[in-house]
């Protein structure tokens, strides 16, 4: 396993970048939702040179849970001891630190749900939760952090992008929609420039923005931040054509998934068909053109199902920077999935008895979403069907237009009844399954109503080699650098690339 003391001495990532640039990284771990990617496994992973990334999902809910278990460790208010404005950490440790931690049985406080204007302890909370991980994720070494970011969660994106950004985060990734407006976003945010994002409203007859005044947040003297470069996470490459139509829209680079990933996929394009287990059937027009993409002359990585030695190399030799890689990421000693639902994953990996469904209906986005249906989790249907449909962490809800200048919120996984209600339609809420509360189980933290605990969702990428061939060599299981060594265990072998690569 790993030894803490040589860890920052690993030199994994990729050499090749201009002159007075660090090295791109090789490795790209992926940013898997609410704290699955956590500080800890992103930290592990940057102390190799490669890319760290936390997940940016529900980070306000799983700070403020952190703080109510007691804060194990002291890691929540070692950070917040260095937010730059002491009054907000103050506030946020009154609200929801408790030293003795939670009593048995005992709910969870909530956090205010996202809305087109947050009230200011949400913002606060919101910011601050974000600078946090990425702190503690940055916290004693020198390697890259990144912060992934889904677009769908469009009202958490500014405060959770300006957070880090506070933290000094090296890398953004957004995926889950069409990130157009992110470059424009860190542009303004590095200088405190007051920002508005529009947003997304269902049934809108006008323009809606969800805004931040960095003034609000931080002193009016506070220094520039450091911009950190943005990765567009697509599917295809006419998406790359359009962001990089305008200099406003074009990231620094991009990654590029495709459907094997974990997590949400991108659903297929043309009119979606069902294989006989249910499954949504992809074609060779859902497979990403890679020489097209790499004439747009930006770095990319490749991901979903490029987790293996050779395929890395196969990726570099197609004219990638390197892979992005979740799935044994997420299975590694040092991911946020709690110690069982790790165990109960790697004892089916070892039987192989381990299935990973695409499942076309259960998150409320309407993207596909990878689900392992195993016994007790959310993911196995008779769990489902016993579970109260309620929506209170609220994440992945949609904003609709109640009257001019009036929004509602709703979601297909909330109760059915409250959905038609809000004008929403039944035969969206068929097979929806709550993705927010059942990842917070997945990490430790479920919500408890009523004496009775919310179970966990679990998910990972449809490729299981890589896992495979790790178990094989770690039969007591692997650490996140262990993870990355066999990632790049065939560059011996590979000659070195040279890199274009334009930094902003």
């Amino acid at each position: 396993m790993r030894n803490e003391e040589s860890a920052p001495g690993l030199d994994l990532a990729q050499p090749g970048a201009p002159t007075g640039e660090p090295a791109l990284p090789v490795v790209i771990q992926g940013g898997m939702g609410a704290a699955v990617s956590d500080w800890n496994l992103a930290r592990q992973v940057a102390m190799t040179g490669n890319l760290g990334v936390v997940s940016g999902t529900a980070l306000d809910t799983v700070v403020a849970r952190r703080l109510q278990d007691g804060d194990p460790g002291g890691h929540m208010r070692r950070a917040l001891a260095h937010f730059p404005v002491p009054e907000v950490a103050e506030r946020i440790l009154d609200r929801y630190f408790n030293e003795n931690g939670r009593e048995e049985g005992k709910a969870y406080l909530p956090v205010p749900n996202l809305t087109l204007k947050p009230v200011s302890r949400s913002r606060e909370l919101m910011v601050a939760s974000a600078f946090v991980e990425v702190w503690l994720a940055k916290e004693g070494h020198d390697g890259p952090v990144g912060i992934n970011l889904l677009e769908k969660i469009q009202l958490a994106m500014v405060p959770s992008l300006y957070g880090s950004m506070l933290a000094g985060v090296d890398y953004v990734l957004v995926g889950a929609g069409i990130p157009s407006k992110i470059p424009r976003l860190l542009d303004k945010m590095a200088r405190h420039e007051q920002v508005a994002m529009e947003i997304h409203v269902d049934e809108s007859t006008q323009t809606y923005a969800t805004e931040l005044n960095p003034y609000d947040v931080v002193p009016e003297n506070f220094p520039p931040l450091k911009r950190p470069k943005f990765l567009a996470i697509i599917a295809s490459h006419p998406l790359a054509a359009y962001l990089t139509k305008e200099e406003a829209t074009t990231p620094d680079g991009f990654v590029v998934e495709g459907h094997i990933a974990g997590g949400h996929n991108a659903p297929p394009r043309g009119r979606m068909t069902f294989a006989d287990n249910g499954e949504p059937v992809y074609g060779t027009r859902d497979e990403a053109d890679i020489p097209k993409i790499a004439k747009f002359g930006l770095p990319f990585w490749l991901a979903g199902a490029y987790a293996t030695p050779e395929l890395v190399q196969q990726a570099i030799a197609q004219g990638a920077v390197g892979v992005q890689v979740g799935t044994i990421f997420a299975l590694s000693s040092d991911s946020g999935t709690t110690p069982e639902n790790r165990g109960k994953l790697l004892d089916a990996l070892a039987a192989d008895r381990l299935e990973v469904r695409t499942d076309a209906l259960a998150s409320p986005t309407g993207f596909p979403f990878k689900v392992v249906p195993m016994d007790g989790t959310l993911g196995e249907q008779e769990t489902y069907l016993e579970r109260t449909r309620i929506c209170d962490l609220a994440y992945l809800r949609t904003a609709y237009e109640k009257k001019p200048g009036q929004l509602g919120y709703r979601c297909p996984s909330e109760p059915e009844d409250d959905y038609v209600r809000k004008g929403g339609e039944l035969s969206n809420t068929v097979g929806r399954k709550c993705l927010c509360n059942g990842l917070m189980a997945t990490i430790g933290m479920p919500q408890v109503r009523s004496g009775i605990e919310e179970g966990p969702l679990l998910t990972l990428g449809s490729d299981l080699t890589a896992a495979k061939q790790l178990l094989n060599q770690y039969p007591d299981g692997w650490d996140a650098q262990e993870a990355v060594r066999y990632l790049l265990s065939g560059a011996e072998a590979a000659p070195e690339q040279e890199l274009a690569y334009a930094a902003r």
